[in-house]
């Protein structure tokens, strides 16, 4: 069953049912479904209608605005995009290597974002389905009906959000949208009273995301046949991971594996990711769909974030976090997991890892240095990875001798999952849908999909090329009175 559509005589006779918006994601997306009169689904698709042209206005403006304006894609992960371009201009000004003081203090202010934004997707975003049940009334699976049934889980989520979002504080300046981290490195460090105030709570912490990997994983264990099935498909993975093969969210090498957990390529340094990855446009969406060059549109896609991270590493460089590791790779018994629900269980390793190095690196006295930034020779191009709470990220972006940005391209966490989110809702619809009446609880199976990637639209929404473009003119009953269409070869059709 391939859900695509062979003529357009076919279409005709078939009824269109939309997701629209998907809720509890971050941006604008909708989902369609073409159905016959038996109920048989025939084609699905994830479409982003939005668009955010971000890597055309950063053209023409100083480098040194990159980092706090690229932020403005996102009010959940603009920690990611603030270091990411960082990261990437490092490269522009010489700074290959920051002072220990700058890498701490921006490793400490990533780790809080993973904490806070893991935090906010299964507490806030997802627990209402998994708590209650994908069919469950519509009116409670949302933080307040689990704020109701399980207040203590829920504030537990709460307070880890919370907390995480203090770090990012005192590491960047405020919560949302920060200004410390800057080509070369940082322009503040911490106090020992900020970072007193950060240890007395950071053990608690740790103890309430190690209790969130027990929920998930009694979860799994409770309904092994959904949890291990729902959504599932074989793909390949990316992620960086350090010179040891070790986790590492905040710098590292790229690192691809195939289905089967064999290792495609290693350590491969990511300013040459443009030799290893490609993109493609298509008419029906904004986000493009990235490919491994090596195995082609077809086979070469992949699955980055928590759940490639988890498997793609040898080992996460923290007691409890490893063991948890251990413990998942066990459960898949020497094969990658590939179902799509697991995504919510490596995140909570992810979590309890980001609270360990939290704890870690606020022990370190680098954090009140002095010496925070670095310059070397002037370069005009620079790339800059790192792994957002929802995957591999890359900020790429060329500066002329003027200082002021010529290109820029970003490939965002959730674009990488682009082709993997989209098979994840055909095979729900095909195991769930299809055939069946169509129920409001059923569609919410499609949307459980598609929040397992915890995806971010908004950062999503970049086109290569020429944009396709619909417009339609309705009248005031809202009967079609004319569309015109641009394609994404920039043809228009009447």
């Amino acid at each position: 069953m391939t859900f695509e559509l062979e003529t357009a005589a076919q279409a005709d006779k078939l009824r269109r049912v939309a997701i629209d918006p998907i809720s509890r994601v971050e941006g604008h997306g909708k989902v369609t479904l073409l159905l016959d009169e038996d109920n048989k689904v025939h084609q699905v698709r994830l479409h982003i209608v939005e668009f955010r042209g971000f890597e055309r206005f950063i053209q023409g403006r100083p480098y040194w605005e990159v980092p706090v304006m690229v932020q403005r894609l996102c009010g959940i992960c603009p920690v990611s995009h603030h270091i990411a371009a960082s990261k990437a201009l490092d490269v522009v000004v010489g700074a290959r290597q920051l002072t220990p003081a700058a890498e701490k203090i921006r490793r400490l202010m990533h780790y809080g974002q993973i904490l806070q934004s893991h935090a906010l997707h299964f507490y806030y975003l997802s627990t209402p389905d998994l708590l209650f049940g994908f069919d469950s009334e519509v009116a409670r699976r949302n933080i307040v009906g689990i704020a109701a049934a399980y207040p203590d889980i829920a504030r537990q989520g709460i307070s880890l959000r919370k907390f995480g979002q203090e770090v990012i504080r005192v590491t960047a300046g405020k919560r949302i949208h920060g200004t410390s981290s800057v080509p070369g490195g940082v322009n503040k460090s911490l106090t020992r009273d900020e970072r007193n105030f950060l240890l007395k709570d950071v053990d608690q912490m740790i103890a309430w995301s190690h209790e969130a990997v027990r929920i998930i994983k009694q979860l799994h264990q409770s309904n092994p046949a959904l949890y291990d099935h729902f959504g599932a498909f074989r793909s390949n993975f990316m992620s960086i991971v350090a010179p040891d093969g070790a986790m590492d969210l905040y710098h590292g090498a790229l690192r691809a594996s195939d289905a089967d957990g064999r290792i495609l390529f290693d350590q491969v340094d990511y300013q040459d990711y443009e030799q290893l990855i490609t993109e493609e446009v298509k008419p029906w969406t904004y986000m493009k769909f990235p490919f491994l060059q090596q195995l082609g549109p077809e086979h070469g896609w992949y699955k980055v974030g928590p759940l490639a991270r988890v498997q793609n590493c040898d080992r996460i460089p923290t007691p409890l976090a490893e063991a948890e590791r251990k413990e998942f790779v066990a459960y898949g018994q020497g094969k990658p997991l590939h179902a799509t629900l697991a995504y919510h269980w490596a995140r909570m390793i992810e979590m309890l890892f980001a609270a360990e190095t939290i704890k870690e690196l606020l022990h370190d006295d680098d954090l009140q240095g002095t010496d925070l930034m670095r310059t070397g020779e002037r370069r005009k191009e620079g790339i800059g990875v790192i792994e957002a709470p929802r995957g591999t990220l890359f900020h790429h972006y060329r500066v002329g001798d003027n200082d002021l940005v010529t290109m820029a391209n970003l490939i965002v966490s959730t674009t990488n999952n682009n082709q993997a989110m989209n098979t994840a809702v055909r095979e729900v619809a095909k195991k769930y849908l299809s055939g069946h009446e169509i129920t409001e609880g059923l569609l919410n199976h499609i949307e459980v999909a598609i929040r397992a990637f915890d995806p971010c639209l908004s950062c999503a929404t970049h086109a290569l090329g020429q944009m396709p473009l619909e417009v339609t003119l309705e009248d005031c009953t809202g009967q079609l009175i004319d569309k015109v269409t641009r394609d994404t070869h920039g043809i228009c059709h009447a």
